[in-house]
C-alpha cells in the first residue's frame, strides 16, 4: 500500500510540474503588461518600475520561472519580509542574508485586479464549483446506472433503444448549447411552473434576509452539467452488464433459485462496476475543470465563472492559480479512484 501511494504521488508531483512549466510560460507570452494592469492604464513610469520590480518581472525568465516554483512549493526559501507579509508559514530553519526555510501552502500571488491573494479567492469559490460537480455527478449516476441496468435487462426492447437513442444525444449535445436551451426553456418560458430562474448562485444576498441558501438556483446548471456524464454512464453500464450477464457464475445464480433482482443488483451489478467507476471519477474531475460555460450562463459563482471572468480582465495570476488547482484536483481523485478499485473489486490488487 505504501509503495502504491508513494509511487502515485510521485507520478502526481509530476504531472504536476509539468503543468506549471506549461502554464508559467504559456501565460507569460500572451499580451498585456502585468505592472500596467496592476495600476491602471494612467500609472506614472516610476510607480510602474516599483511593481515590475516587485513582481520580479526585471528578471530574466528562467528566474522568473524559478522564483514562481518556488512560491508553489511547500517547502521553499523565503525572505523574512515576504514570508511575514504574504504567506501562511511555519519557520523550519534561518538562513544567511535574513532568508527563511519555510513550510507553507503554495503561494499563488496576488490578483492583478482585486490585489486579493488567488489562493484565496479559488477557495471562496470552490464550494460552489464542488456543490454543482457534486450534484450533477450524483445525478448522472444515479439516473445513468438505473437506465444502463434497465437497458441491459431490456435488451432488444424499445426502453433499450430509447436509452441508447437519449445516450447518443446527450454525447453529442455540448454542454454551453444545452445549458442555453435549458436556461431559456425553464428559466425563463416556463419559470411560471418550474419556479426555477435563468441565473442564480448558491447563496444569494438580501438587503433583509441577509445571505440565504438558494438550492433551486442548483436544478438547471447540475442537470446541464450531468447531461454528457450521464450519457456515458448509460452506455458503459449497459455493455458491461451485457457481458457479465452472459458470464457462468450468473447462470449458475439463476440455477440455484436467487431471484432476478438479487442476481441483477447483487452479483451482475457490483462486477460490472469497474469501468462506471473510471468514467465517474473522470468525469466528475472533469465537472470541477470543465464547468467553465455552465457557470458562465448560469451566473453560478464557482471557479469556472472567475477564470472566465479573469480571462477578460488578462489577470494572469487567477487563471493561473485556477489551471493548477484544478490539476491538482485531477491528480487527488485519480488516486483516490485507484483506491476505490480495491474496495468495489477485490480480485484487483494494488
Amino acid at each position: 500500500m505504501f509503495r502504491f501511494l508513494l509511487r502515485k504521488l510521485s507520478y502526481g508531483i509530476l504531472v504536476l510540474f509539468g503543468v506549471v512549466v506549461l502554464v508559467f510560460f504559456l501565460f507569460n507570452v500572451l499580451p498585456g503588461d502585468p505592472a500596467r494592469l496592476t495600476l491602471g492604464q494612467r500609472a506614472d513610469v516610476t510607480s510602474l518600475e516599483n511593481v515590475r520590480k516587485e513582481l520580479h518581472l526585471d528578471q530574466p525568465l528562467p528566474v522568473q520561472f524559478l522564483l514562481y516554483v518556488n512560491d508553489l512549493s511547500p517547502i521553499a526559501v523565503h525572505s523574512v519580509e515576504e514570508a511575514t507579509t504574504s504567506l501562511n508559514y511555519l519557520k523550519l530553519a534561518a538562513l544567511p542574508a535574513d532568508r527563511l526555510l519555510v513550510l507553507k501552502t503554495p503561494y499563488l500571488r496576488r490578483s492583478y485586479q482585486g490585489k486579493k491573494d488567488v489562493w484565496e479567492i479559488l477557495t471562496e469559490a470552490l464550494p460552489g464549483t464542488l456543490t454543482l460537480a457534486v450534484a450533477a455527478m450524483l445525478f448522472a449516476t444515479v439516473a445513468g446506472i438505473a437506465l444502463g441496468v434497465l437497458s441491459a435487462v431490456k435488451q432488444n426492447t424499445w426502453m433499450d433503444t430509447g436509452a441508447v437513442f437519449a445516450s447518443v444525444v446527450g454525447i453529442s449535445a455540448p454542454s454551453f448549447f444545452m445549458g442555453i436551451v435549458i436556461a431559456y426553456l425553464f428559466g425563463f418560458v416556463f419559470s411560471e411552473y418550474t419556479g426555477l430562474h435563468m441565473t442564480g448562485s448558491l447563496y444569494e444576498t438580501d438587503a433583509f434576509a441577509g445571505r440565504t441558501l438558494n438550492l433551486r438556483n442548483l436544478v438547471l446548471p447540475a442537470i446541464t452539467l450531468g447531461i454528457r456524464p450521464l450519457a456515458i454512464i448509460v452506455q458503459l453500464t449497459r455493455s458491461a452488464m451485457l457481458d457479465v450477464l452472459h458470464q457462468d457464475y450468473i447462470r449458475t445464480a439463476y440455477a440455484k433459485g436467487l431471484p432476478k433482482r438479487i442476481v441483477v443488483f447483487r452479483h451482475a451489478l457490483r462486477n460490472a462496476l469497474n469501468p462506471v467507476i473510471t468514467a465517474i471519477t473522470g468525469w466528475f474531475a472533469e465537472l470541477l475543470a470543465g464547468a467553465f460555460f455552465v457557470e458562465y450562463i448560469f451566473g453560478w459563482k464557482g471557479i469556472g465563472k472567475i477564470t472566465v471572468d479573469a480571462l477578460e480582465k488578462f489577470d494572469f495570476p487567477v487563471l493561473m492559480g485556477s489551471v493548477l488547482f484544478t490539476a491538482g484536483i485531477f491528480v487527488i481523485i485519480n488516486l483516490l479512484a485507484d483506491l476505490l478499485y480495491t474496495i468495489v473489486d477485490p480480485r484487483i490488487k494494488l
